[in-house]
């Protein structure tokens, strides 16, 4: 027998009943980026793997194991994305958009893809929403950006799950002088290491500073803190930073531990995080990369952006049964006929509806069937209301208004009253 077809580990279909939550996050993203002049961007979801390589880094977790790579027919590497910011990087330049000191404030959305061991809130395809701002320098678009998703969790009921941790990485010159330092009193206690930090000891010792392992944090206590290397110019950036979370209202933690996982991270650094998700904590985080710009080619360009976990986001919303309750019905009138007169009827009502009311949601009956079929149909569809068109009906252009969720009487009401009822019923 052959062997069932079924997804591949990681890799997880969206099903019809879940994706309602999914359009509901998407478009309060979107709705409130477009309030803050945000333009969205479509990108490639593959990628030259040099492209990965040269801005992520080739010792970063991501390069070494986690990337889908393949050569194409014409022997060319290629990567399937694993995160967007490098892509939408390769996009400014491509087009000369940030060149003459444009300025771009930008958000795409799509899948990513790493071969990580799958768990709850971790897939090997999943989904983000990014954003990246480019020639903007100051604290100020920093504190935009993180504003804007304090109101975001605002108007998703996530404020009180959530949590901003801030740090500074300062420019490359301070953390290569605090990677020298932090080498220096690690290397001679290496054994007391656990491994996966012995590893990143020679190739990117800063990710130390955020292990799991107990012993290993117990170790960092006395190392050097990265805030005694730092320079004027990244304490300066971070102060005013500070102050504009303080001005807006926005609370937040410093963790000085906090160094994301990409090479081009400089100056500030942030994630959300929450305890309601387990392990996988991070639903959004970001920083500025003021640097990735010029070392995929370009000119200096000032660059910030985050991104944010669809996946865990939905999960969190879930969770705290935050998802709106309309959101589980995706039917408001089920119009059920009887008759092939009344059919041809039906139809036609149907799309005078659609037309004086466009945002009702309205399913007309398929397939026939006896009065007590449809009327299953019409309760396992969701809707709130059936519309029953028979004979007597049509003969007196009316309709038969039948409740499905409540115990209220059918009624009867002409055609030409039905959208006004609706629109009342509704809130149209």
């Amino acid at each position: 027998m052959s062997k069932n077809l079924q997804a591949i580990r990681g890799m997880n279909d969206i099903r019809p009943n879940e994706s309602p939550v999914w359009r509901y996050l998407e478009a309060q993203v979107s709705g409130l980026l477009d309030t803050y002049g945000y333009s969205q961007v479509r990108l490639p979801i593959v990628e030259f793997t040099e492209l990965f390589k040269r801005s992520i880094g080739e010792v970063t977790d991501i390069v070494e194991k986690e990337m889908y790579t393949f050569a194409d027919r014409n022997g060319d590497l290629l990567t399937l994305r694993p995160e967007g910011t490098a892509g939408c990087v390769r996009a400014m330049l491509e087009h000369g958009l940030t060149g003459g000191g444009q300025v771009q404030k930008v958000w795409y959305n799509g899948p990513m893809f790493r071969h990580e061991r799958p768990q709850k809130g971790r897939y090997r395809q999943f989904h983000q929403m990014g954003v990246e701002v480019f020639n903007l320098a100051g604290p100020d678009i920093d504190a935009e950006l993180i504003i804007l998703t304090w109101r975001l969790w605002g108007k998703l009921g996530l404020r009180d799950a959530v949590t901003l941790e801030l740090n500074t990485l300062g420019t490359s010159e301070a953390r290569a002088r605090y990677r020298d330092a932090l080498v220096a009193y690690l290397e001679v206690r290496r054994d007391q290491l656990d491994e996966d930090s012995q590893r990143r000891l020679t190739t990117n010792p800063l990710r130390i500073l955020d292990s799991k392992n107990a012993d290993t944090q117990a170790l960092l206590v006395d190392a050097p803190k990265l805030d005694a290397y730092l320079d004027e110019e990244s304490k300066a950036h971070f102060a005013g930073l500070q102050a504009r979370l303080q001005a807006a209202g926005v609370p937040y933690v410093i963790n000085s531990k906090l160094v994301r996982g990409l090479d081009y991270y400089g100056k500030t650094v942030f994630e959300w995080v929450t305890d309601k998700l387990g392990a996988q904590g991070t639903v959004c985080a970001g920083g500025r990369y003021d640097g990735l710009v010029e070392q995929l080619g370009g000119k200096t360009t000032p660059a910030v952006g985050f991104a944010m976990g669809v996946e865990r986001l939905v999960l969190l919303l879930e969770t705290l049964e935050a998802v709106p309750a309309e959101l589980s019905r995706s039917v408001d009138v089920y119009l059920a006929a009887f008759g092939e007169p009344a059919e041809l009827a039906a139809l036609a009502l149907a799309e005078r509806l659609r037309d004086t009311l466009p945002s009702l949601r309205v399913v007309v009956n398929a397939g026939a069937g006896s009065f007590k079929s449809q009327l299953k149909k019409a309760d396992k569809s969701g809707a709130e209301l059936a519309l029953i068109l028979g004979d007597d009906e049509l003969a007196q252009e009316q309709v038969g208004v039948k409740p499905l969720r409540d115990d209220s009487a059918q009624q009867t009401m002409s055609w030409n009253d039905l959208p006004s009822f609706l629109a009342n019923r509704f809130g149209l």
